[in-house]
């Protein structure tokens, strides 16, 4: 019996090794997606009217820019700031979805943040 596992461990170690050294590449691609929608959504939630641009902080709130190696600060701790508030922010549990809450989280911790695009004028529709 315990050979048996020696034999089934040996065999499924290869696998499990190729599988952990390369990551999917859609699970990069979706990220960066995140990544990108966070960006918009930060802009066009309001964020940056206290947070300033890209999470710089100002005299109302503080810079978000450190967050990504802030240990205090894991992608559920900052979801439930998002959605619920905390201390001076307000919560956007109302205005913001789960999903869209993900992307703001993905965005909050990218290793290099993307900026969104310029946001179109009022009333002008956006082309597709």
């Amino acid at each position: 019996m315990r050979r048996d596992l020696k034999l089934v461990a040996a065999a499924l170690m290869p696998t499990l090794w190729l599988s952990a050294a390369s990551p999917s590449p859609a699970l990069g691609s979706s990220s960066k997606a995140a990544e990108e929608a966070g960006a918009i959504l930060f802009r066009d939630k309001g964020c940056t009217f206290c947070h300033g641009a890209g999470g710089a902080g100002t005299a109302k709130a503080p810079s978000l820019i450190g967050l990504r190696n802030n240990k205090l600060w894991p992608p559920e701790r900052i979801t439930q700031q998002i959605l619920n508030g905390g201390q001076k922010m307000p919560a956007f549990g109302e205005s913001v979805s789960d999903e869209e809450a993900a992307q703001l989280v993905a965005y909050l911790r990218a290793r290099h943040r993307p900026v969104a695009p310029d946001a179109a004028p009022a009333g002008q529709a956006k082309a597709n």
